[in-house]
Formats: C-alpha cells, structure tokens, sequence
C-alpha cells in the first residue's frame, strides 16, 4: 500500500517538541541536544511529513553557501533527515527529500549539499558525491617544526563574527568550502561535556594571517589536541601553526585536524607521518542546472563551450539542452545545442564539483561524451580536489 504524506513547515512549539524527540530516537542523542540544534537553526527552517496528523518525519534546511571557483554559490544544506522508525519503508524519506527539492527549485536555489547516512536514498533524489572529509591525526613528537615566525596571542572571549572574515578569505580559494551558517559555527565553539576551547591567532589583531580553535583531553589511547577549526593564510602562518603543536609534545602525544584527503599543510612536515584516520564523502545535488552553472567561478585564462544534455526525473526544468559558455572566469548558460556531453543530474553534480575528471566519469558510465566535448569539459571543471570542513 502506498501511504500519502502531507508535507509542512512545523506549525507550533508542541510539535516542534514532538520532533525533537522524533530525532533523538533517531540519531540515538542525549535528551537536550536536538532541541539545541533546532534553536540554532530556527524552528521556521525545518520541514515535516505528516500522515493523518501524525508526525512522520523531518529535516532541517541551512541556506548558507558554498566556494566554487572563487565564487560564493546559493547552497541549501540538509541536515537531520529522521523518520519515524514505524514509516521507514514505505517511501517517507524519499518523499520527504523529493518534496523539498521541489520547494528549493521553487526558491531559484542552485545547489543543495548534504552528509548521507546512505547513499542509495540520496541518490534516488539526485544527489551524488561531490567531495572529501577528512580527520587527519598526527604525533607531536613527529612534527620537528621548531621556528615560530609568527607570534600567537589567545582569542579571549572566542567569537565567531571576529573569525569570520579571515575564515572566508581562506573559504574562497577552496572548492567546497562553506560560506558558513550560525549554526555551524555554534556548533564549532561548542562542546557537549563542557570541555575548554582555546583559541589563538596568529599575526597581529589588525592583520592576522591565520587562527586556530582547539580542546584537549585525556582518552585510553593517550592525551589528545583536537583542532576545531583553523585559517592559514601565509607560509609564515603555515609554519607557525605546526610549531606551536609541536610545543605541546611534552603533554600531547597526538593532534587531530579536519582537512581534505590531499592536505598541502603536511608538506612541511619532516616525514610522512600524519594519516587519513577518518574520510567520508558527501553529496551535491544540482537543483536547478542553469542557476548552478551559470553563479558558480570557472578557471581564468579558459574560453571553451560546453554542450550539455541533461536528465533529471524529478526537476522538469532541469531536462534538456544546454550550452555553458566560459570565458574570463564565468559561465554563461543558453538553452539548446548539440548536447554532445550527456549525463543524468547525478553526473551532473559530480562533474560541477570536479570531485572526479570527466573521463573517470567517462570510464565508470557516468556520461557519454565526443572527444571534443570531453577536451572542453576537462579544461572547464579543472581545480583542486572539493573539500569541506565542516560537518552538518
């Protein structure tokens, strides 16, 4: 039997009480924590299925945006997509996704990203994998960096609106990074027990060339320094953060970073000491195909014309012909062409993010391509490996 779900904004108090408690049963947390992320969110920013009043579901929408070729990208981040373990099955979570989709493309937002518990729902609504998310761990005792050029001085109090525009300057020279939402920074100056959180900058107050934001604590496998967040804009600043961890050897035996799967700060370390601990992939959905093409920064220097066909079973207005001009940086989108590179919107997402080449996606069935089109796709969406941070 096919159930019909009613899809809402979350009405009042009393059933955003009933969601909270719908989420901690489904991401197994402690009583408190999922009303805490709902007020960092804003409860007027979830959306619910119900069925015959009953609440079935939700998830929660972050409009925030994210780093594509230098340039600041409309995303909607999902988070906290739970269903009621009852209505797990019967087509709730697909339904939910799909009528939100709807609702963004509605909205003339580009692109929409999330963390996937399973790919194979995610799929199904489009989405597909896009980019890397790393914790990297390292010995203090391994890293030998020793001159501190730069002066570190401790944040204190620690507010993420005096972070905010070093961090962006980083953010924009990195695919994938986020032009963060409050909640994600809430949540990076936020521990659960309580912990200490230290923060230092690097430079001066007036000129800061970097930061970083960290906690300490003892586990069975030995005291650990774990970097929350962290902004390096200069060699120097560079140097100076691997020699400030390495001052805490004498305390510290290891030190834990989120970065990307290929990370350039550990080539000034001594030896390849520092490992991969943790990597998961996430995804990128293209919700509406000339909006993401057109907002988003390409390679300087290029001037190539893509002829794009496209299938999406969900966006109508996402099928079809396109051509995407490139030229001083920027794309332009038309609608029409020869459709010489065709792909479903889940190739389609991969090859915005450039997360794999055009003929790896090529070789794996992802698109069918002329030698042409496949040179002009290549040049188009070069640039380093997608990477994000920051976990939502």
């Amino acid at each position: 039997m096919t159930r019909q779900f009613e899809y809402h904004t979350l009405a009042d108090a009393e059933e955003a009480t009933k969601l909270t408690t719908l989420q901690e049963q489904c991401f197994v947390t402690a009583p408190g924590e999922e009303q805490v992320y709902i007020n960092w969110i804003g409860q007027e920013n979830f959306r619910i299925l119900r069925q015959q009043q009953q609440l079935v579901g939700g998830l929660a929408i972050l409009d925030m945006g994210q780093w594509w070729g230098g340039v600041r990208v409309p995303m909607s981040g999902i988070a906290s997509v739970g269903i009621a373990p009852e209505y797990r099955g019967d087509g709730a979570a697909i339904a939910l996704l799909q009528h939100t989709l709807k609702e963004l493309h509605s909205q003339g937002v580009p692109i929409s990203v999330l963390y996937p518990a399973t790919q194979r729902l995610y799929r199904k609504a489009g989405y597909e994998q896009g980019g890397n998310y790393c914790f990297w761990e390292v010995s203090t005792d391994s890293i030998e960096v020793r001159e501190q050029p730069l002066p570190l001085t401790p944040i204190s109090p620690i507010n993420h609106q005096d972070l905010n525009h070093p961090y962006s300057q980083q953010a924009k020279l990195i695919d994938g990074y986020l032009d963060r939402h409050s909640a994600i920074w809430q949540g990076i100056l936020r521990t659960k027990n309580q912990e200490p959180i230290y923060g230092y900058l690097m430079g001066t107050a007036q000129q800061p060339q970097g930061y970083i934001i960290f906690t300490q604590e003892r586990t069975e496998n030995g005291p650990i320094l774990s970097v929350r967040d962290w902004v390096m804009l200069t060699p120097t600043a560079c140097q100076s953060f691997w020699s400030f961890l390495a001052k805490h050897r004498s305390q510290i035996e290891r030190v834990c970073w989120k970065s990307g799967a290929i990370d350039s700060l550990t080539l000034l370390l001594p030896e390849q000491t520092a490992k991969v601990r943790y990597q998961k992939r996430w995804m990128l959905r293209v919700v509406d195909v000339v909006q993401a093409l057109s907002a988003r920064g390409y390679p300087l220097g290029i001037e190539a014309e893509l002829h794009l066909e496209v299938q999406d079973d969900l966006l109508a207005a996402n099928n079809g012909k396109f051509i995407l001009s490139v030229a001083n940086g920027r794309g332009e989108v038309t609608k029409g062409g020869k459709g010489e590179l065709q792909l479903d919107i889940k190739g389609l997402a991969t090859l915005y993010t450039g997360f794999f080449t055009p003929t790896q996606l090529q070789l794996m069935g992802k698109l069918a391509t002329t030698t042409t089109a496949l040179s002009a796709a290549t040049q188009i969406f070069a640039g380093i490996s997608p990477t994000m941070v920051d976990f939502f």
